[in-house]
């Protein structure tokens, strides 16, 4: 009996050695945290529940499916994130959904927080890439959030920034996840143009094309993050009781298209005074459409309180599947036109920043990207100063698509290690840039739609010479704010 109970203690000491801890001492923290038992934990990884028993009785050191033990290197994560407060509760229907439906390929498992804040180790999928790995959006606010320092003015753009990507970029992209986004997005969203404008180059000064993702299904990008977020979601389940999100509007817009087009349930959250017009078009595309909050945080709050109580699954506004469709457009970009120097993209949550990088990346080339924000809503420039998420106390920008206060983790990782700069612009230059993009090109911006060309001309002389991309994000702009900007 000694000599059995010695040899279960060996066979979890190599356990914790592979998983991090004992395979018991794993499902224990994670039923305590993400309500799993056993038998269910084995439902979710894909083995049998008398195999699993075996490893967690110590009879067997190893899960030996590499899938499996991937996705209980998740479930183990997601338990300590939920366990530190990274994680919202409202997130663990949503994240077993994710976990079930990842397929990774042998490879490294995640062994500590340190390796897991570093980027060694992640679980590996094809081309080498991180696969599979859960995003969680950080919920609320610190409690004393810093002030936004006026020593970075819209006039010094990129002041005190770092001069550019430190270390290979972790890729939420591969290849095959790019094309199967394509495969989703495609029906609805045909290629949009890139065009160059002369007025607008007498305006930047250099070689300027734009992409035009104002012409797209619901006037924004994001529709292609939301056919894509529905699709996996329906492939990984095949009931979904009914989606809630928050959003300033262009988001909300791409679930709810989305949500018709796949005849899932769609709740929107939005704040208090935001805009009527996407208010009307969220509510003209089947969303239920509930007024809350005084910003978008609050907003954000009381969607995942609304999923708690309605059974609902919570979209964050970053994740994975979102910039695997927002990366279409970036694709579309660089395959249109190889060879760009610089590529500005305005930030918000920092979906169409990643998508950027990331789609640079797995194609190799050498574009600089270059984010955008509003000097009044500087949570993202000032995380990628610090390179961690830097909250804010206020975002009170009439921007209303970059009024972030509080970044998403995963995206400030990726824009920290891959983008250039983050330029931030005044209430006046993004005023400006909209004025001149409507009377260059007769394309109608909303605000954050002409953010690309506020950072092109905030930095024009360093943009001199080069052959640049602004993104046209979007056109959904009440008559009242561009007469503002015109004026």
């Amino acid at each position: 009996m000694a000599n059995t109970d010695r040899d279960a203690a060996e066979r979890r000491s190599e356990q914790a050695s592979l998983y991090g801890a004992s395979v018991d001492v794993i499902a224990e923290r994670i039923g305590q945290h993400v309500g799993l038992q056993p038998r269910d934990i084995a439902r979710v990884i894909g083995v049998s529940f008398p195999m699993l028993n075996e490893v967690l009785a110590g009879r067997r050191v190893r899960i030996g499916n590499p899938v499996a033990t991937a996705r209980l290197g998740m479930l183990r994560d997601f338990a300590a994130h939920l366990e530190s407060g990274e994680a919202d509760p409202a997130d663990i229907e949503l994240t077993l959904q994710q976990i079930r439906a990842s397929t990774l390929a042998p490879g490294p498992v995640l062994t500590t927080p340190a390796a897991r804040r570093s980027g060694s180790g992640v679980p590996l999928g094809p081309g080498g890439t991180p696969s599979g790995t859960p995003s969680h959006p950080p919920s609320g606010a610190p409690s004393n959030p810093p002030s936004d320092p006026s020593s970075n003015p819209g006039s010094n753009p990129g002041s005190g920034a770092p001069s550019g990507p430190q270390a290979p970029t972790p890729s939420l992209l591969s290849r095959a996840t790019l094309d199967a986004a394509m495969r989703v997005v495609r029906p609805h969203v045909p290629p949009t143009p890139v065009h160059r404008w002369p007025l607008l180059e007498q305006a930047t000064g250099t070689e300027t094309w734009v992409k035009h993702e104002n012409i797209n299904p619901t006037g924004a990008f994001k529709v292609r993050g939301g056919l894509n977020f529905v699709a996996r979601l329906k492939a990984a389940q095949s009931r979904i009781p009914g989606l809630v999100s928050a959003t300033r509007g262009n988001h909300g817009q791409s679930l709810a298209y989305a949500g018709r087009t796949h005849g899932v349930p769609v709740t929107i959250v939005v704040p208090e005074g935001n805009s009527p017009d996407k208010n009307a078009a969220m509510a003209a595309y089947g969303a239920e459409l509930v007024v809350h909050g005084r910003d978008f945080q609050a907003a954000a709050e009381y969607a995942a309180q609304l999923a708690q109580e309605r059974g609902l699954l919570m979209v964050p506004s970053f994740h994975r599947w979102l910039v695997e469709g927002v990366a279409t457009y970036a694709a579309e970009l660089q395959e249109t036109l190889p060879g760009l120097d610089t590529i500005y993209v305005p930030i918000g949550m920092g979906s169409g920043a990643c998508a950027n990088i990331l789609v640079r990346d797995l194609l190799g080339a050498r574009t600089e990207i270059v984010g955008v924000v509003s000097e009044l809503a500087p949570a993202y420039a000032l995380s990628f100063e610090a390179r961690k998420p830097v909250p804010t106390a206020t975002a009170d920008t009439f921007v209303d698509g970059v009024a972030c206060r509080t970044p998403d983790r995963e995206a400030v990782s990726i824009i920290a290690r891959g983008a250039a700069r983050i330029v931030r612009v005044s209430e006046a230059q993004a005023a400006e840039a909209m004025a001149i993009f409507y009377r260059s090109t007769h394309q109608l911006p909303e605000p954050a739609g002409s953010f690309a060309l506020a950072g092109l001309l905030a930095e024009k002389d360093r943009a001199a010479g080069k052959r640049v991309a602004v993104v046209h994000t979007g056109g959904n702009c009440d008559f009242d704010v561009l007469q503002r900007a015109l004026g």
